[in-house]
C-alpha cells in the first residue's frame, strides 16, 4: 500500500514563509510609495485608492487585502524610520548606557546615507506636512507612533537590565519615540535639509535630551559603571 506523502520538510515551510513576507512587505511598500506620490502631487482629498493601486501596479482587491483605506497605505513609508532605529538599537552590546545608546541609534537612523533614506525623509516631510489638514492622515501617523513605541520596549527593557522597573522602562520607551516624533514633525515644518543644522538628527538628540532628562533610568548610576547615562 502506497505511503501517504510526508508533510514539507520544516526548513522549506520557514523559507517559503519568509520569501511570501518579504513580497507582501515589498508590496505594501511600492503601494505606500504611490500614496505617497499621489498626496503630495494632488492631496489626500484628491487621491483614491483605484489611483493609488494603478499607480503601483497592482488590483485594486489587492490593495484592499493590506490596508484599509487610502490614508493607512502610507503607514509603511511612516514605519521604515521607527524599524531601523529599533534595529540599530538592538544591536547594542551588554553594558552600553542605555541614554547614549538610545540618542547614538536615533542619530544614526536619521543620519543613514544613501539615496533611499533621503528619499523616506522627504517622504516623511511630504506626508506629515499633508496631515496638518487631514485627520486621518494625522491618526495613521499617530498610531505607528504608537506601534513602534510597543515594539521599542522590549528592546528597551532588555538593555535597562532585569533589574529595572517595568514601569520606567515603559516611560523611557514612551519619552523616546514622542522624542523622535517631535523632532520629525518640528522638521517637517521648516525648510531644513535632512543634514546639517535644523535636521532631524540634530533635533532629535535635542528632544531626547529634554524628554528624557528626569527619567530615573537614565541617570547616573552609583559607582560610575557601564549603565551611566549621557550627562
Amino acid at each position: 500500500m502506497n505511503q501517504p506523502r510526508t508533510n514539507q520538510p520544516r526548513t522549506s515551510r520557514s523559507a517559503t514563509t519568509s520569501l511570501t513576507e518579504r513580497r507582501k512587505a515589498a508590496t505594501q511598500l511600492d503601494i505606500a510609495r504611490a500614496a505617497a506620490e499621489l498626496f503630495t502631487e494632488r492631496g489626500p482629498d484628491g487621491t483614491t485608492a483605484e489611483e493609488i493601486a494603478d499607480r503601483a501596479g497592482v488590483a485594486l482587491r489587492t490593495f484592499y487585502r493590506y490596508f484599509r483605506s487610502k490614508q493607512d497605505a502610507v503607514g509603511p513609508l511612516l514605519s521604515t524610520g521607527g524599524d531601523r532605529w529599533r534595529a540599530l538599537l538592538a544591536e547594542t552590546g551588554p553594558g552600553a548606557g542605555l541614554g547614549e545608546a538610545l540618542e547614538a541609534a536615533a542619530v544614526a537612523s536619521l543620519s543613514t546615507p544613501g539615496d533611499v533614506a533621503q528619499e523616506g525623509l522627504r517622504w516623511t516631510r511630504g506626508l506629515l506636512r499633508a496631515a496638518q489638514d487631514d485627520p486621518a492622515l494625522r491618526a495613521v501617523w499617530y498610531r505607528v507612533n504608537q506601534e513602534s513605541e510597543e515594539r521599542l520596549l522590549p528592546v528597551v527593557t532588555r538593555l535597562a537590565g532585569p533589574d529595572a522597573d517595568p514601569l520606567e522602562a515603559r516611560l523611557v520607551a514612551a519619552a523616546a519615540t514622542d522624542a523622535i516624533r517631535v523632532a520629525l514633525e518640528a522638521w517637517a515644518a521648516t525648510d531644513a535639509e535632512t543634514t546639517g543644522p535644523g535636521s532631524p538628527a540634530e533635533l532629535v538628540v535635542r528632544c531626547l535630551r529634554e524628554l528624557t532628562g528626569g527619567l530615573r533610568l537614565l541617570a547616573p548610576q552609583p559607582g560610575g559603571d557601564a549603565t551611566e547615562a549621557r550627562p
